[in-house]
């Protein structure tokens, strides 16, 4: 297991490594510079690329970000003067947080509940029309349905605000939006494979053996039907927690997805840079967690060292 840990840091640690280096010269090769302002006369534009050392030759400035990147310095904001981009993520992560936090939680209890409804109903009206609904939430883009609750709810019935995260209402719209599509894949995903549980031999012979069907769905089915709920779920869960861009520039929400679209509007090196990393690291965590609940909920599934 430990051997298993180590590995998977490892690799992510290149991973991320590789990520830095392209993003690195990707964000180099923007036009323009952070300082191509108009009240910044040129003369002014390259003394300000200077002290930032950005008129260094950009292997060399590559060297010493990784460098710098190594103590833990992720930099100054080149255009919130005297901000570090520490500081900036530690400020703007909260916010994206609770809200990927409470759309994860909502699509996983609620997308689990439906999915097990779909899988035991024998309406086929009920089924066909939750399969209808959930085809529809995959199908519709975040933005779409962003702006559509925000018509409806927002401006023409008024049920809730629209703008920033003053009060819990604030909250509903963009957690929605975004718990939409993760609820409509696991209730998908929870309908085949418990559908798929309950056909397995062992659950027919603890059936027979007249064992409550209360354990039998607790030990056996649900255990059997929620791996592929668990492994969809870390991928999943770094999308929420580190925020949809679209759905926070909408909404005005002050998160790391409207200040990643922030920085890379206003060619903020540093900031893009900063936020990159810290996406991708979260990334990384909830993918390992994945695969090590994976693992614990069911002991058959062997991690390859």
């Amino acid at each position: 297991m430990l051997k298993y840990i180590l590995k998977r840091i490892g690799i992510g640690a290149l991973t991320l490594l590789a990520l830095v280096v392209i993003t690195f010269f990707l964000v180099h090769l923007m036009p323009g510079n952070p300082f191509d302002i108009a009240n910044l006369t040129p003369s002014n534009q390259e003394e300000m690329m200077r002290f930032y050392g950005l008129d260094k030759p950009v292997g060399e400035q590559l060297f010493l970000y990784i460098r710098n990147l190594l103590k833990g310095d992720f930099g100054i904001s080149f255009k919130k003067s005297g901000t570090t981009v520490a500081e900036i993520i530690v400020q703007k992560a909260p916010a994206t947080v609770r809200i990927g936090g409470i759309a994860f939680l909502l699509a996983v209890i609620l997308g689990t509940a439906i999915g097990i409804w779909m899988a035991v109903t024998k309406k086929e009206s009920v089924r066909g029309s939750i399969l209808t609904f959930s085809t529809i939430g995959i199908s519709v883009p975040n933005y779409v349905l962003a702006l559509l609750l925000m018509l409806v709810f927002g401006v023409k019935l008024r049920w809730f605000p629209v703008l920033g995260l003053a009060t819990p209402l604030h909250y509903v719209l963009p957690v929605v939006t975004l718990a939409v599509y993760p609820l409509a894949q696991i209730s998908r995903l929870v309908k085949s494979s418990y559908a798929e549980a309950l056909e397995q031999d062992y659950v027919i012979l603890a059936t027979a053996k007249g064992i409550r069907k209360s354990r039998i769905t607790l030990l056996h089915v649900m255990k059997n039907a929620m791996i592929p709920v668990i492994t969809t779920a870390g991928p999943m869960a770094a999308f929420l927690l580190t925020g949809s861009f679209v759905v926070e520039t909408i909404f005005t929400i002050p998160g790391i997805g409207r200040e990643f679209v922030t920085a890379v509007g206003n060619r903020d090196y540093t900031v893009v840079m900063g936020l990159t990393i810290f996406i991708r690291s979260l990334i990384i965590v909830c993918n390992l967690v994945a695969d090590l609940l994976c693992a614990f909920v069911d002991p058959r599934m062997k991690l390859t060292e």
